[in-house]
């Protein structure tokens, strides 16, 4: 039998296997997180968030043509390309497993048999379908991001190198190492990832080419490829551009030549040196000192698909992130300079007080040359440690760190707080949680904040499983049948370890391969990022590789069980059961749970919530958003689907930067950049980031229209002298007037025909911060300028500071606040409604992205769904039936009833449903009331029995506090809907279960 054609067989089996699995379920358009921005920017080649992923972007680009030009199936033919990326790294680990095998089981001086020919086949196949299955590879390869793609570099890497390996005594086996290269370079146009397989390369180099392996010499090959790692990730990436900006800056500054010179006469320096080079190698007959610079000569060949970000930058499209085109904007853009870098070496404690600040020399383009500007870089702080691991400043971080190391108040942490939660926390937590995910089970898809009952790993078996968590005699409907509730009984990771000894005890040398690369790519991760607590999403994605890496041990688990089962059976019999055991314990189990919750297909709420944004706003409005899920979807639906173009988005959280300031300015398809007339010179980089209030003491409020002229005066008398004598604007007061011309606000229609009569002379509001960003010099000039001829809207996701102390004049019309004139007074906590906006919004304009049908919503999407009954359908119905539209109010309600999931996924959701079900008694429709009084009961009190289970099980962990409050706020709130009903038996049954649940809590 002919190895050669089976193994290529059977590899592009499991890959087009693989694929169409990813195809059927991937997303049919856009998803939650970054998707939606790589889509839009992809479909038009535009500027993605730091570092950017340019090669990623043109790939997708080609996979949208075949769309035909159906813009609404762009997003689905972009995920398409993810699923084939997957498909193909799939591919490349079957033959990256066979091969590991075969170099184990066969040789030159035998021939291969019909058994090792099986068992080497079904270790690819159980090992490269295991990893298809997984949770995480699965959840990346449906959808439009870059860890697809990354993951095909890694594999593409990592199989290249065994095909190096097995001609490395042939001529021109060194061409291998070249391809490899070239990957590498291109890898970096995807993501850095990728890059974490070069110490593992190194070590198989070193292994072939040297005879007898000594401690000594693996260690220097493992620091080379550690040192190439590094050559690459900071020099090639980040230093050769920063020498190149030195370059322009000397010719430009210093010799007076224009920009772009001294980048011409570097890259000129560059080529002649790499030439020479060669030609010297060549000379000098130097086989090594040739294939280096001919690797880095591809190296840098792969890393000019960067170039591309430059030549778009230029072209100045609409989504054009931080706008990198010149030098040195595309040096901040490659070192991410506007997110915060974490220590890594050495750094403080969190409970450390700064003592001063660091400060470095940055630039920005000019006229004719390069200005210097001084920028704090980082601070300094009267407590620090080497290898900084609790070192976060922000309140909610601090907190969660002396909850979660027991640092009572009065104690400073010290260092073994730092390494216990570096073991407990980011290696514990947010690595082997996510690999025993992939390889046990997982509870659920809620995200793990440390709590027993959500985003945990569980195996199924209930002893085990309530040992660890508790609580698993009592688990609830919903928790039983969640389709995230995933079970493996914990059989892929038990064949994984025997794999994993069997490749140890046969190859030592391939098995600490792997072993290196499992590690670089999960244990090395999370040192690297140093990840503080409560992060926005899990980030499982991260560590793909590490749980690659382990599947090649998965596969390898055929050879261990066979020979186990050798033990008592025939070779052949124990060939076929050892293959069969493993299918059906590995990629079998997974696809069969993991299926249900990732089963994309149905999902379209993303989308519909981003429609739902652009339709709240009126015709030609500014929408100010901050988050990237009121954001990049947006972007989406204006850049790919073309809708409601006349609508300006404006980032509120972007406009801190000179650059996006810039490009708000400017218009955008129908809609015409911002009323801002600030010059750019007055708010270029390093000029106006942050004015501080001093208060002079002013009487009464000022205008805005004066503070904004007193905030941009160049005059020094205007200013206020800092300690290092420098000049520097600031905000005198806090008391903010606007005048009102009510003419214009009719004109424009800016208010309800019934509110003209409440339109206020002036705004007038409390400034909310200490301190003046460039987005509040923005907005005030828009306040200014626009004189209420276009609508100011602002996302229900922009938190109240930044929204400058103007809370009061926001009108809530759905999605989007609008900033209204209108004088009203208003309790504590309550905000004005345009309720007939409103009801018009979700009876015939908002969508609901079929989470009523679904029969899996994941967790961003039930998050949302929980928020929309109580804040978009309950608040409308409340207060329709406040103002006596007592049909309208039941249209919602039925609206909601109609359009929201049919099951529940937390417990704030029980109360979520408060108004809505309080409506439907109020206007006649107690079937559905009914309905869903019972189900929520029903929930409440199955999770409130678990809880009371977990305390008796797992007494040292805690109470599910929040949770429990909230069922026992919950209880009383249905209690008083109840009274006001018919239905006396629930009524009854609710409160009993009120007053069960005070005695038992808080002693009532």
């Amino acid at each position: 039998m002919n190895y050669t054609k089976v193994n290529n067989m059977l590899g592009w089996l499991c890959a087009i296997m693989a694929t169409v699995v990813f195809i059927l379920t991937a997303e049919r358009t856009t998803s939650w997180w970054d998707t939606g921005e790589f889509i839009a920017s992809a479909y038009k080649l535009q500027i993605v968030h730091q570092p950017g992923a340019p090669l990623f972007l043109m790939l997708q680009n080609i996979f949208s043509n075949f769309a035909l030009g159906n813009v609404s199936q762009v997003a689905f033919w972009m995920n398409v390309g993810s699923a084939v990326c997957s498909g193909l790294t799939v591919l490349f680990l079957f033959w990256t497993i066979t091969a590991l095998a075969k170099k184990i089981t066969y040789s030159d001086n035998r021939p291969l048999d019909r058994n090792q020919l099986i068992k080497i086949m079904g270790a690819g196949v159980v090992g490269s379908l295991a990893y298809s299955f997984s949770d995480t590879f699965w959840y990346s390869a449906v959808e439009s991001e870059v860890y697809a793609m990354s993951s095909l570099c890694t594999a593409a890497v990592f199989w290249a190198i065994l095909k190096w390996e097995v001609r490395a005594n042939k001529p021109q086996a060194d061409r291998w190492l070249i391809v490899i290269a070239y990957i590498i370079g291109l890898s970096i146009g995807v993501h850095l990832l990728n890059l974490l397989v070069i110490p593992a390369i190194a070590l198989i180099i070193y292994f072939k080419k040297t005879e007898r392996t000594t401690f000594w010499g693996i260690s220097k090959a493992m620091l080379i490829g550690l040192g190439v790692l590094a050559l690459i990730l900071w020099g090639v990436i980040q230093y050769l551009i920063k020498f190149a900006a030195k370059f322009d800056l000397f010719f430009v500054n210093t010799l007076g030549l224009g920009f772009g010179s001294g980048i011409l006469v570097f890259v000129v320096l560059i080529i002649g040196t790499l030439i020479y080079g060669i030609h010297y190698s060549i000379k000098k007959g130097k086989a090594a000192l040739n294939t280096a610079i001919l690797a880095t000569c591809f190296i840098l060949l792969g890393y000019s698909s960067f170039t591309m970000v430059l030549i778009r930058a230029n072209a100045n499209p609409s989504l054009n992130n931080n706008d990198p085109e010149n030098v040195f904007s595309f040096l901040g853009y490659l070192s991410r300079e506007q997110y915060e870098s974490e220590p890594l070496i050495k750094g403080p404690y969190f409970d450390a007080n700064p003592t001063g600040v660091n400060e470095r020399i940055d630039y920005r383009k000019d006229s004719h040359q390069y200005a210097a500007i001084k920028r704090s870089s980082s601070y300094q702080f009267d407590r620090e440690t080497i290898f900084p691991r609790i070192y976060s400043q922000k309140p909610y971080h601090q907190y969660f760190y002396k909850g979660y190391l027991g640092i009572e108040e009065g104690r400073q942490a010290n260092f073994a707080d730092n390494l216990k939660f570096f073991f407990n926390y980011q290696i514990g937590h947010m690595y082997a949680r996510y690999f025993l995910w992939n390889f046990v089970g997982r509870q659920n898809d809620q995200q793990g904040n440390g709590s027993l009952a959500e985003g945990n790993w569980l195996s199924g078996i209930q002893a085990i499983d309530n040992l660890y968590l508790g609580g698993q005699s009592k688990l609830s409907d919903e928790m039983i049948h969640n389709p995230s509730r995933n079970t493996y009984f914990f059989l892929p990771l038990l064949i994984g370890i025997m794999g994993a000894l069997w490749h140890f005890k046969r190859n030592m040398k391939d098995a600490a391969v792997v072993g290196l690369l499992f590690v670089f790519t999960g244990l090395a991760i999370v040192i690297y990022l140093n990840q503080s607590p409560l992060q926005p999403r899990e980030r499982d994605y991260a560590y793909a590789g590490s749980f690659y890496a382990f599947t090649i041990w998965i596969g390898l688990g055929v050879f261990a069980i066979s020979e186990f089962l050798k033990k008592y059976i025939n070779e052949r019999n124990a060939t076929l059961m050892a293959t069969s055991l493993c299918l059906i314990a590995g990629p079998l189990i997974l696809i069969n749970q993991n299926w249900d919750d990732h089963n994309r297909s149905e999902k379209s709420l993303a989308r519909d919530v981003a429609k739902n944004y652009l339709e709240t706003c009126a015709p030609n409005a500014i929408l100010f958003t901050y988050g990237d899920h009121d954001t990049f979807p947006l972007w989406y639906l204006q850049e790919v689907e073309g809708v409601r173009r006349d609508v300006r988005i404006v980032v509120i959280s972007y406009l801190t930067s000179d650059r996006y300031f810039r490009q708000v300015k400017s218009g955008t398809y129908q809609a015409a950049g911002l009323p801002i007339t600030i010059p750019n010179e007055k708010v270029a980089k390093g000029i106006r980031e942050s004015l501080p209030f001093h208060d002079l003491n002013l009487a009464g409020s000022t205008d805005i229209k004066l503070l904004l002229d007193f905030l941009l005066s160049d005059s020094n008398e205007n200013k206020l002298q800092m300690r290092d004598g420098q000049y520097e604007n600031f905000l005198p007061t806090k008391h903010f007037k606007l005048a009102v011309n009510k003419v214009d606000v009719i004109q424009n229609h800016v208010v309800p025909k019934e509110w003209e009569s409440e339109i206020a002379n002036h705004l007038e509001w409390t400034f909310n911060n200490d301190y003046v960003t460039r987005a509040d010099l923005g907005l005030m000039s828009v306040l200014v300028n626009n004189n209420w001829q276009r609508p100011i809207y602002f996302s229900t996701m922009v938190p109240s500071e930044n929204l400058m102390g103007l809370d009061k004049y926001m009108v809530n019309e759905g999605f989007a606040n609008r900033l209204m004139p209108i004088e009203a007074k208003l309790a504590e906590g309550e905000s004005l409604i345009n309720v007939d906006n409103l009801y018009k919004n979700i009876v015939e304009k908002y969508a609901w992205g079929n989470i009523h049908q679904a029969t899996y919503i994941d967790t961003d999407t039930f998050r949302f769904a929980g928020m929309y009954a109580e804040e978009i359908f309950g608040k409308a119905a409340r207060t329709l039936l406040a103002q006596g539209k007592t049909e309208k109010a039941r249209q919602v309600a039925i609206k909601a009833f109609n359009q929201l999931p049919q099951r529940l996924y937390s417990m704030s959701d029980v109360t979520s449903y408060a108004d809505v079900i309080d409506t439907l008694y109020k206007t006649g429709e107690t079937k559905f009331a009914n309905q869903l009084v019972d189900r929520n009961m029903k929930f409440l009190s199955e999770h409130m029995d678990y809880y009371q289970q977990l305390a008796i099980d797992k007494p040292d962990a805690g109470l599910e506090v929040r949770n429990i409050k909230t069922a026992i706020d919950s209880v009383d709130l249905y209690e008083r809907i109840l009274a006001g009903t018919r239905e006396k038996e629930r009524y009854t049954y609710v409160a009993d279960l009120g007053r069960k649940y005070k005695k038992m809590y808080l002693g009532e």
